[in-house]
């Protein structure tokens, strides 16, 4: 125990010896003035010592607390990533809107130039159903021409259809001038002014888009009736004048 003490007092006194040989030394650093006071030395210290309100200000005196620039660098950090977030976003849907509208109208140059060929092929069946050509009297090859061509007609008008190019034939509908063309007018009794009587050349639509306007004939009031509708108007005009003139006197 004795020994234990001894060494644990020598310990001690080793560390307070190195304290103050420490001291010793800051003490023989320290430059005093020339006339050696404490007043003097706290004096300059007080000099060189920076301004209390210098720390944390920028050179207009603002306060710039960190936890502040932090919260001002994440704002604007957040806001750039949102901008660019949403212009990804946009430029997606813009790209699949792009690839939609390829998909469904690439084709348009070329539906718009086979649709004077169907025209013809039409036109060419149109001629073979006619009265001049009799049963039995077409040879069995020109017969076997006639099968072909009404095959190959179906079959166009088929794929036509599957790749959404659809045949406007207007008969009998009001006159529509987003889909129509009218050509001519037919005064009738029969059908109401302003519809479809006759096609001279059927139209054609890719899907929702125009590919050719459907040539047409559109009904019209007879000249006899619009006269007498006219001059019906013009009676009613004066009678309902004159009881006018009545009650005013």
């Amino acid at each position: 125990m004795n020994e234990n003490a001894k060494d644990e007092n020598a310990v001690k006194d080793d560390d307070i010896a190195k304290m103050t040989a420490t001291q010793d030394n800051a003490d023989s650093q320290t430059v005093l003035p020339d006339d050696g006071s404490l007043e003097a030395v706290l004096a300059d210290a007080i000099e060189s010592a920076p301004p209390a309100d210098s720390d944390g200000a920028d050179d207009d005196g603002a306060s710039l607390d960190p936890y502040d620039q932090l919260l001002a660098e994440r704002d604007a950090l957040k806001d750039q990533l949102l901008r660019a977030l949403a212009e990804s976003e946009n430029t997606r849907r813009r790209s699949e809107r792009d690839v939609q509208a390829a998909k469904k109208y690439g084709h348009t140059s070329l539906a718009r130039d086979l649709v004077g060929a169907i025209d013809n092929l039409a036109r060419a069946l149109d001629i073979m159903k006619d009265d001049e050509f009799e049963a039995g009297s077409l040879s069995e090859a020109m017969t076997n021409v006639v099968t072909g061509i009404e095959l190959s007609w179906t079959e166009i008008m088929s794929i036509t259809e599957k790749h959404g190019i659809k045949q406007i034939n207007p008969v009998g509908e009001k006159f529509d001038y987003n889909f129509h063309q009218a050509m001519f007018e037919v005064p009738t009794a029969d059908t109401p002014p302003g519809m479809v009587v006759e096609v001279l050349q059927h139209g054609y639509v890719l899907h929702d888009r125009l590919l050719r306007p459907a040539m047409v004939g559109v009904s019209k009031a007879p000249e006899a009736a619009a006269e007498s509708d006219a001059s019906q108007a013009k009676v009613e005009d004066s009678a309902d004048n004159d009881d006018a003139d009545i009650k005013g006197a």
